[in-house]
């Protein structure tokens, strides 16, 4: 998308200069707006033309059947798809009773930019209509992260060489048609009018429509407010239905006098509340809002993303698009987050219906490793919603005869939602990830109350599930078999590395957390004989190797399998599950995604410099990066390992996935965890930090075409700045008491005054093959 030529590269702003409706698709998800509990695809005003319309509430979801051709014991018996909510984005215009339509007449000037200061989505258009009249159009467009229910547009129009009769009719509507779903099984199920309308009502121009789901009973209520400010005899009126909220504004303007519409809507669900309780809490954020004003609501929006980018932002020098796209992915980032409070991350985030609206595993190992750093708050929530549903997780482990607790591998609700038992059933790493994240964010935060009321839960109830799940053998070792790691071309494998060694940490971060808050753990039933066989299992853990090959096999026995025929896959044949049975897959030596190269970024602590470096030489010629969640794990091992190019390349793609859409898939929302995954091609591979056992320490490197990296993150109660060039890196607190680093292997005190240290020079290797046109795009010349 952004080496279309009507998306210039800026270091703080998406912008479109003209409209290619052959994109539309697409930039209605790059465009698009939310802030983790209100979410609002780039679709025009005027609502038509349009590809994907859609408006999202994190977790308002329906369910649907999942339909088996054979069913089997412990496959879910219904699915749960986000719902297109009430559309109060909907602004339309007539000019002289002609309607503004970008497809009829002539428009003479078009440009969208998001900025990503500010948070604010600007359109400028100027249209002449098709009986020669034209106007010019300005409207920006918000979902506050300040005020969480709420959103802000500004309108305004003008005729620029007529005198014209203008009318604005500003509209919430429920039930609006979606396209039909394609075949891709990654693309959301389609539903047709999900919601139920129980009351509409209007007062003095404030509109609320409030409407409930057939089967899953939620409710929900969206509302709308208005200023406008227009000529003398301007009219106002408005009118409520069941599926549709007016008001209308008519008047007359002279070349050059505008007509201004400010448009508040708010928006507000829940599974128990009334609809009037609901309708009340919507009135109640409008008059919040009309209270604050425009003006106010874009600077609180402005002051909060000062703060963020302050302890968020990445610079890049020598790279322009990467600049912009870093900046972007951390925009999106934080807007699946930030104001989700005590709701699930999906992995499209509230930009559109991919993946059903599901939260999947890279929440934890992608989105929030990133948010760690930079937002922990919103980390802090995101596992607080993981403790709320181990109810339905406790349910799962004993439906599967297991003990603990088995997390979905797909959800938004709770419940396992996938269809595809070796993942939703075999995918246990997921429980691992969970347990990851929380033991990464006590370690950066030292937020122990945190621990105590659900972290806490969290690891006793997930190294319950491996201590039963795994099996003492005959020599002694702890063995977990018939599991999928990462790899889902992998599927029921004995001894995944990487689920084995996750699981490991899990097992000893649980035991651990028991000593530390032994009371509130006797509560839940865990005492320090239970802790004493999690360390057990931890330190007989079986982690495979090949000794022949001098290399850690994927699963055990992986690595004598048949090499798949890289060379005769056409390239149209990507992604490769569309293409090519799972059992055929399952036997063959070809890697969807980093697995466990992944193990080695996560468990780095388990590996030696040389074992990294011979792994990551093994599995490049057979990771087919079938999966947006690779290329940034592929980064940061490649960094570590000395291909700094290879690892740039890689840091491109994943940056680029969404901007150039890579996969094909956009349209239904951006990637999330890839998004995550660029601030780690950054952080984590190019400025080298890891934070293994709560001991942050930095090994950073940067490539030739890149001339500086200046990252910033949040550790402890402290700011810290990291600036790196070629032969040396900088460490300054910007807040808080000094604190302990590692640089290469040497203690560093870092304080308000800096502290540079060398960069030792990267070792010296051959860049590794990937299979036949695989390998990701050379960097090559770039725009700055």
């Amino acid at each position: 998308m952004i080496d279309h030529p009507a998306f210039p590269i800026h270091p703080w702003r998406l912008s479109e200069t003209y409209l290619d409706r052959d994109v539309m698709a697409q930039t209605e998800s790059l465009f698009a707006l939310s802030n983790g509990h209100i979410g609002l695809r780039a679709n025009l005003d005027e609502g038509e033309p349009n590809v994907v319309p859609g408006s999202y509430l994190n977790s308002f979801y329906e369910v649907r059947p999942l339909p088996y051709a054979e069913a089997g014991y412990g496959y879910p018996e219904a699915g749960q798809t986000v719902v297109n909510v009430t559309n109060g984005k909907i602004i339309r215009l007539l000019v002289d009773d002609e309607p503004f339509d970008v497809r009829y007449g002539a428009l003479r000037f078009h440009r969208r930019t998001l900025d990503f200061r500010t948070g604010i989505l600007t359109r400028e258009v100027e249209w002449e209509s098709p009986t020669g009249c034209a106007v010019r159009v300005r409207s920006q467009r918000l979902v506050s992260f300040v005020q969480r229910a709420l959103v802000a547009i500004h309108y305004e129009v003008e005729p620029v060489d007529c005198t014209a009769d203008i009318v604005l009719q500003s509209e919430l509507v429920a039930n609006e048609p979606l396209p039909p779903s394609v075949l891709d099984p990654r693309a959301a199920a389609m539903l047709t009018a999900p919601l139920a309308a129980e009351l509409h009502d209007q007062s003095d121009g404030r509109i609320v429509l409030v409407h409930s789901t057939k089967a899953s009973m939620l409710r929900m209520a969206a509302g709308m407010d208005h200023i406008v400010d227009g000529p003398e005899k301007t009219q106002v009126h408005a009118e409520a239905a069941e599926d549709l909220g007016r008001l209308t504004v008519a008047t007359r303007l002279e070349p050059g006098k505008k007509l201004t519409l400010h448009k508040m809507l708010a928006y507000g669900w829940s599974s128990e509340r009334s609809a009037q309780a609901l309708r009340d809490q919507v009135d109640g954020a409008l008059a919040s809002a009309r209270w604050h004003g425009w003006e106010a609501i874009c600077k609180d929006q402005k002051a909060y993303l000062d703060d963020f980018w302050g302890r968020a932002d990445v610079e890049l020098e020598g790279d322009g698009e990467l600049q912009q796209a870093i900046r972007f992915a951390m925009f999106h980032v934080l807007q699946s987050a930030a104001r989700a409070e005590g709701r699930a991350i999906p992995a499209k985030g509230l930009t559109g219906p991919g993946y059903d609206g599901h939260t999947f595993w890279d929440a934890e190992t992608f989105v929030l490793r990133a948010l760690t750093y930079t937002t922990p708050a919103a980390v802090r929530d995101a596992l607080t919603w993981r403790q709320s549903i181990l109810p339905l997780a406790r349910d799962r482990a004993r439906l599967l005869g297991l003990g603990g607790a088995t997390f979905p591998w797909r959800t938004i609700r709770g419940e396992e939602c996938s269809g595809y038992w070796p993942a939703g059933t075999a995918a246990f790493h997921i429980n691992a990830d969970i347990a990851d994240a929380c033991v990464r964010y006590r370690f950066a935060t030292d937020d122990e109350s945190f621990e105590h009321d659900a972290g806490l839960e969290i690891l006793i109830e997930t190294a319950r599930l491996w201590r039963v799940l795994g099996h003492h053998d005959l020599e002694g070792k702890f063995r977990i078999d018939g599991v999928t790691g990462p790899d889902e071309y992998s599927a029921l494998k004995d001894n995944n590395v990487y689920t084995n060694l996750m699981a490991q940490r899990n097992m000893l971060a649980a035991a651990d957390a028991v000593e530390r808050h032994s009371i509130q753990a006797a509560k839940l039933g865990a005492g320090a004989e239970e802790a004493a066989s999690w360390r057990d299992a931890a330190a007989a853990m079986h982690i495979p190797y090949d000794e022949a090959l001098d290399v850690h096999p994927q699963a055990e026995g992986f690595t004598r399998y048949q090499v798949w025929d890289f060379e005769h896959t056409p390239p149209d044949h990507y992604p490769m599950l569309l293409h090519y049975p799972y059992f055929d897959l399952n036997r063959k030596q070809v890697v969807k995604q980093a697995d466990l190269v992944l193990a080695l970024e996560l468990r780095g602590d388990y590996f030696t410099s040389q074992e990294k470096a011979r792994n990551f030489d093994y599995y490049e010629p057979l990771t087919v990066r079938d999966s947006s969640l690779s290329a940034c794990t592929q980064a940061v091992i490649a960094a570590e390992v000395g291909y700094l190019d290879l690892a740039y390349d890689y840091m491109g793609e994943a940056g680029l996935m969404d901007l150039h859409d890579l996969e094909h898939n956009v349209r239904d929302g951006v990637h999330m965890g890839s998004l995550a995954g660029v601030w780690l091609a950054a952080v984590w591979g190019f400025g080298g930090m890891r934070d293994h056992d709560g001991k942050l320490s930095f090994a950073p490197r940067l490539p030739a075409a890149l001339e500086n990296l200046v990252f910033r993150i949040t550790y402890r109660g402290r700011r810290l700045r990291v600036g790196v060039v070629h032969h040396e890196a900088t460490y300054v607190l910007t807040e808080g008491l000094p604190m302990e680093v590692n640089h290469y292997g040497e203690e560093v005190t870092v304080s308000i005054e800096a502290v540079t240290m060398p960069i030792p020079p990267a070792p010296k290797r051959e860049r590794p093959l990937q299979p036949p046109g695989r390998a990701p795009t050379r960097r090559g010349v770039l725009r700055l």
